[in-house]
């Protein structure tokens, strides 16, 4: 194993303790992966909790899904179609976090997308957050209702799931996270005190402009 495939899967278990003790995920919920080649990937197996990761435990997979390296016992989650359908059509990207942070939850079961741009951070980071339409898990149905996002968005609600995040590598894609989360959070609070509001359109239109400064 090389150096960077250890870095690597050190650096998918930090991610799993944080998703964990945010509490964006509960028992053996969730998956990480991480591109470690043009066509592998490291994944997060199935029915462990992402908070008690161990490097070892991991499990290197092509862009298939075919299982190139995992220990005895450990296998891929079926949710890693999610991960592979970002992969294979965005070969720039390196990294997905799937999780059920529970603020982003409430407002995918809800059915409804995190369109409202309120702070200048999220605009200029993310953006508006839509809602990828209700599938089967472990079936292609979820893979295929992200299409329409990709290449456009870095974060979509699953409906009646959870949330998905990508990214240009592996901390990306947790950070996007974290900012899904925290849009969530403060859409649920505003309108707890009667607040929500957006930022008029052509403040909107200044900070859309400073994306590539940012380099966003």
């Amino acid at each position: 194993m090389n150096t960077n495939e250890e870095e690597l899967r050190r650096l998918i278990c930090d991610i799993g303790r944080n998703l964990f003790n945010k509490d964006f995920i509960a028992a053996n919920d969730g998956n990480i992966s991480a591109r470690l080649s043009a066509t592998e990937v490291i994944t997060s197996p199935t029915g462990v909790s992402k908070g008690y990761l161990q490097p070892h435990m991991l499990v290197k997979v092509n862009l298939q899904g075919d299982i190139l390296e995992a220990a005895e016992g450990y296998r891929p989650s079926t949710e890693v179609k999610m991960h592979l359908k970002i992969y294979n059509e965005l070969p720039e990207m390196g990294g997905v976090v799937h999780a059920h942070p529970p603020y982003a939850t409430a407002f995918a079961i809800k059915g409804e997308a995190l369109d409202k741009m309120m702070m200048p951070e999220s605009v200029i980071a993310m953006g508006d957050i839509p809602l990828a339409a209700y599938g089967t898990p472990s079936t292609e149905e979820i893979p295929d209702s992200l299409i329409p996002f990709l290449g456009k968005k870095t974060a979509v609600l699953l409906e009646s799931h959870g949330a998905l995040t990508w990214g240009k590598d592996v901390m990306a894609a947790y950070m996007n996270m974290e900012r899904l989360e925290y849009t969530a959070k403060l859409t649920f609070l505003t309108r707890m005190i009667g607040g929500e509001r957006e930022l008029p359109q052509h403040r909107i239109e200044e900070l859309v402009a400073l994306k590539s400064f940012y380099g966003m």
